[in-house]
């Protein structure tokens, strides 16, 4: 029989074809069962196989998009193209590549062909656009093809044999076709090997630098994330040497990254890490070191991790530093004090409150000492707060310590911190001290009138120096800390008295601030009466009205304890008021109507007394105080009618 190759086999299959095109018989026993289907497939599509030429091609723009996407592949696929091109070079041979939709986005020709190839990039050569051929096949079966002179549905093609190959994703779906077109006489019989190989090198390539792309972008965002971590990271080698360092470690180190790279830790530090590591192969958990830096001594926690090879020996390791002020700061955030108060929580009008405010919160921008003097309770530690929430420091840790309320043998373990064995029950591995805990941030020494006259001197030097000792050691540590003291103590006095260091007055009196107290802002007092009102009975859907004669017995008392004092008799009033009656003066406490010259009897007979329609009003008022002059709301709370209170404000002129 025949083949397809032979002038004779193709004269019958041209027979076998113009019978199908013209009666749509095939002889299956001459046609291969994949061109038997596609001619089946083209005759559907109702395409001419007469036509003369390739009509559909893609616009200019369309094209330019495809082409952009495909650039990658293209960059890949042209050499090899070319290659074919330049091995073969028999003239009419063309080699094309194709994407899954059919459109041919390059093309290879002899030399009048290659001179006019923009006439056939953007054609599409899919089965659906002009029947059965090689790269049409391709796409629809993924496996390669070669269709061979009158085995074209159309006529136009039957001069030529194309041998075309898939190239593939990595999910096996056809991405694009690589194809070569030759004259029917000269068809290769190596060709469709020939394209096969090279799309399978194609193929590879692409896999290749799409791996080699994602392992770029696992490397971009590991390094990312090594850069964004807030501790210092590097890796060294077994015997010490740089490998890589992150951002954070630079900014430790206060070097640059050529500075460190190649370099020995050990040089690095003055400090032998790999002895300690060595030392310490199995374990795991943090070490202190103290090194210099630029001529500065920092105190570093740092951890190791081997990394071990394939092979299982230990090649690198990964070490981890972080500054203690950092670790510390982020302590006192989670579990130590907080500065939770700012300028907007300290209540008041008056003009007193408002210039110490005023002055608060322009020494916070400084770095300035600063000295609070007030009674006991007049919010001192509100300001301080309010003066480091308002500071650069915000961020860094604000500790608290209240220097009357430690025992005296224990003050400066406190303050400066001990090491281990420095006392009897001193914890071991030592202890920070509240100067290195608030290190970058603020220290606030209450009652520091009261700080023993030893402890004085000690604080006096740190101040000075900016440095501290541990009790029972002799590492001197370095730290940067704002220092707001306090005290209800008249300094000058004790002084005076030799209670207090005058060295250590003038260092922290730098900036004095006073603190009011209540009895010297009494018009603050109805402001202060309505906000613990309201703060305590916040979770209350009913709230009472207060009687104007409670305000008049509260803004009289000289308050001793001033706002504290305050605050706690509006606690205690709201608590004891189980029936939820209207605050007037007969729930103040005893010993406050006694100082103002109010008796509880005759407090109640001006109660029982007092006019009717005065009553009303009051009560109308205090409703629409505490709704906020929601009317709705005041009427639900005096249980009556929306109407009826609007006639009520009208009778006693209430706006």
């Amino acid at each position: 029989m025949p083949t397809i190759r032979t002038v004779q086999g193709r004269t019958k299959l041209y027979k076998i074809w113009e019978r199908f095109v013209t009666k749509g018989e095939i002889d299956a026993s001459f046609v291969r069962k994949g061109i038997a289907d596609s001619w089946i497939r083209s005759s559907a599509y109702g395409i001419d196989p007469l036509n003369e030429s390739v009509k559909t091609k893609i616009d200019k723009i369309a094209l330019e998009q495809r082409l952009k996407a495909f650039e990658p592949f293209l960059k890949i696929a042209f050499p090899f193209m070319e290659t074919i091109y330049k091995d073969i070079g028999d003239s009419g041979m063309e080699v094309r590549f194709t994407d899954a939709q059919g459109y041919v986005l390059a093309y290879l020709g002899d030399e009048v062909v290659y001179a006019e190839r923009d006439r056939y990039v953007g054609i599409n050569v899919s089965e659906e656009e002009v029947g059965t051929n090689a790269i049409g096949i391709v796409i629809k079966r993924g496996m390669p093809y070669q269709v061979s002179g009158p085995e074209h549905y159309c006529k136009m093609f039957h001069s030529i044999t194309t041998s075309a190959a898939p190239i593939k994703d990595e999910d096996g779906n056809v991405l694009a076709v690589l194809s070569i077109s030759e004259k029917n006489d000269i068809v290769h019989p190596h060709t469709l090997g020939m394209i096969l190989a090279s799309a399978l090198a194609i193929e590879h390539e692409i896999k290749l630098i799409k791996s080699n792309d994602e392992l770029k972008r696992m490397n971009n965002h590991l390094d990312a994330m090594m850069q964004t971590i807030v501790e210092g990271i590097l890796t060294i080698t077994h015997e010490g040497v740089i490998t890589d360092v992150n951002r954070s470690a630079l900014k430790i180190f206060k070097r640059e990254y050529s500075e460190l790279f190649g370099k020995n830790i050990d040089e690095i530090t003055g400090k032998s890490i790999m002895h300690m590591i060595r030392k310490e192969i199995s374990a795991s958990e943090e070490k202190e070191v103290q090194f210099s830096v630029r001529g500065r001594k920092r105190t570093i926690l740092f951890s190791f991790k081997p990394i071990h090879y394939k092979d299982d020996n230990l090649r690198e390791y990964l070490i981890t530093f972080r500054e203690t002020k950092n670790v510390y700061s982020q302590v006192n955030k989670l579990f130590g004090s907080k500065a939770i108060y700012t300028f907007e929580d300290i209540i008041g009008s008056s003009s007193l409150i408002k210039d110490a405010v005023r002055l608060a919160k322009t020494v916070s921008m400084t770095d300035a000492t600063i000295l609070l003097n007030g009674e006991s309770g007049t919010g001192k530690e509100l300001f301080a707060q309010g003066i480091h929430n308002e500071s650069p420091r915000k961020n860094n840790s604000f500790v608290f310590i209240n220097c009357g309320a430690i025992p005296r043998d224990l003050v400066a373990s406190e303050l400066f911190g001990y090491e281990e064995g420095a006392f009897t029950g001193a914890r071991k591995g030592g202890n920070p001290g509240k100067f290195e805990l608030a290190d970058g941030g603020t220290l606030f020494l209450d009652e520091i009138g009261d700080m023993p006259l030893d402890t004085q001197a000690n604080l006096l030097r740190v101040l000075e120096t900016k440095e501290v000792v541990r009790v029972g050691g002799n590492e001197v540590i370095p730290v940067d800390v704002r220092v707001i003291a306090a005290t209800h103590k008249d300094l000058v006095e004790e002084v005076r008295k030799g209670n207090f260091r005058s060295d250590l007055f003038y260092r922290l009196n730098v900036m004095p601030i006073s603190t009011p107290s209540l009895r010297e802002r009494k018009e603050d007092i109805r402001v202060m009466i309505d906000y613990f009102y309201s703060q305590f009975t916040k979770n209350e859907k009913r709230k009472v009205a207060i009687d104007e004669s409670f305000y008049k017995v509260m803004t009289q008392f000289s308050w001793p304890g001033n706002v504290r004092e305050l605050q706690n008799v509006m606690q205690m009033i709201t608590n004891f008021n189980p029936d939820k009656k209207r605050l007037s003066s007969h729930l103040i406490p005893d010993y406050i109507k006694e100082k103002v010259g109010v008796t509880t009897s005759n407090d109640q007979d001006d109660q029982l007394v007092r006019p009717l329609n005065l009553i009303e009003k009051e009560a109308i008022i205090n409703a629409l105080k505490v709704a906020e002059h929601n009317v709705v709301q005041a009427a639900k709370m005096l249980e009556i009618g929306r109407t009826t209170l609007y006639r009520k404000m009208e009778k006693y002129d209430i706006t």
